[in-house]
């Protein structure tokens, strides 16, 4: 399953397009089962609309397992009250993906016999691929250092505001109100609780899920003040089996968004590679990330996508409209004038090791556009009868190469299994005897 988010508050992503494997989104905080469950987090993604100190998170789930099973914990840096809490339409986070995923692009070269004009130009496509509590139940809270905060239900969800004054008190408190608390849980909860932050548990009422007519839980959206911009991901680790992927979109009104307390790098992009790669884009892009993320050191976060909302070039998807950005959580739009949203979108894979701190963000006024992006030019496959084409398939032939040492230089894949999935060269004796033809019937007069 997932999770992760700090501070910041709640958090939910996956791997998105990005994977183009199927998506796993999740929280900013551990999952908890009651029963026997098995939790696992696997890639999460969240979205944070954020200006000034005020941030709109919002948190997407794909929850694999029984509803009735389903319940999360997530730090909060103060107690968040009904109004603060909603559910989100789940499309939102799908379009915020599709928008930003890494994506190919394809040309098509030109007939290198035709004449050329200025104003022909290549034209590419892209593809992106609660119960109330008695008087006993407050005074074993108390005894154990956990206090209810606030209690109130959202959609689907029962929601809890704890706070703790320690972590051995949350951890009993949670297990003997029927959650199976994963193993290392209490030394995580510790640092959250020294910082004075509360802890946000929800679960799924199951009457009101089922009269709801959804299929899935929807999005959680929280509204908060807060200095700190930050979102925590060491809680992401309690019952991960491996190494965790979180794709982060972040909003703002100013430019790109970074990670301040690790190095924010982004993905190689802008590569020519083999066009039967349109064919393996999910296989490419792993094998990809993987070898940049090993190479990088394994505690960095790379940007895969920065740009205005008003445009993108080329685009996978449309950009969200004014009634989607609000659903995102932009709040700072105004109907009167245009206003602006930049969207970073990060994408960090992290472990304990690697990662020991929770993720610190910083707005830039940095609006420099960025994509990851991969190039595809299929070749011209018509007649090349013609001193041009004889040119074109010679240099062709370099390119082809240089775009397979691009692929494996990129994934590490074998450069020999690279070069055998290589188109076939064009044909050129067969149609360059019609063009001598024609040289020797203009000059001699003979046909």
């Amino acid at each position: 399953m997932k999770h992760l988010f700090r501070l910041v508050i709640l958090l939910a992503a996956i791997v998105s397009c990005l994977w183009m494997a199927p998506k796993a989104w999740a929280f900013c905080g551990f999952y908890v089962a009651k029963a026997d469950a098995s939790l696992y987090n696997r890639a999460s993604q969240v979205a944070i609309a954020r200006s000034g100190n005020h941030t709109v998170l919002t948190m997407a789930n794909d929850y694999q397992g029984e509803v009735r099973d389903f319940a999360l914990v997530v730090p909060v840096p103060v107690v968040l009250r009904e109004n603060q809490v909603e559910v989100a339409n789940p499309q939102i986070m799908e379009r915020l993906d599709a928008f930003s995923a890494p994506r190919l692009v394809e040309y098509f070269d030109p007939d290198p016999c035709a004449p050329v004009y200025d104003d022909e130009l290549a034209v590419p496509s892209a593809r992106g691929h609660g119960n109330s509590q008695g008087s006993g139940s407050r005074r074993r809270d108390a005894a154990l250092g956990v206090t209810v905060e606030a209690q109130f239900a959202v959609g689907e969800y029962d929601i809890l505001i704890l706070s703790a004054r320690e972590s051995g008190g949350l951890e009993t408190w949670l297990i003997e109100n029927g959650y199976q608390i994963p193993r290392g849980a209490r030394q995580l909860l510790r640092p959250y609780i020294r910082q004075g932050m509360k802890f946000f548990v929800a679960k799924v009422n199951l009457e009101a899920f089922e009269s709801s007519g959804y299929q899935s839980l929807r999005p959680l959206k929280i509204s908060y003040d807060s200095p700190r911009f930050m979102l925590p991901i060491r809680l992401g680790m309690v019952n991960a089996q491996s190494e965790q992927d979180l794709i982060v979109y972040l909003l703002s009104p100013e430019g790109q968004v970074e990670v301040s307390n690790y190095r924010t790098v982004k993905v190689p992009s802008n590569a020519e590679i083999p066009v039967f790669v349109k064919d393996e884009f999910s296989d490419f892009y792993k094998s990809m990330f993987e070898t940049a993320y090993t190479r990088e050191g394994k505690n960095i976060a790379f940007m895969e996508y920065a740009w205005d909302m008003g445009g993108c070039d080329p685009c996978s998807a449309q950009p969200l409209n004014p009634d989607e950005l609000r659903q995102a959580g932009v709040f700072w739009l105004r109907s009167s004038a245009p206003t602006r949203v930049f969207l970073t979108r990060l994408h960090v894979r992290y472990t304990r090791n690697k990662f020991p701190e929770d993720l610190m963000f910083q707005q830039t006024r940095n609006q420099e556009f960025f994509q990851g992006r991969y190039i595809l030019r299929h070749p011209f496959t018509g007649n090349l009868n013609c001193s041009a084409g004889w040119e074109y398939r010679r240099s062709l032939r370099q390119r082809q190469e240089q775009e397979a040492q691009t692929l494996a230089r990129l994934t590490r894949w074998n450069i020999q299994d690279i070069r055998q999935q290589l188109p076939q060269l064009p044909q050129l004796r067969s149609q360059l005897i019609p063009w001598w033809q024609g040289i020797w019937s203009s000059l001699t007069g003979i046909s």
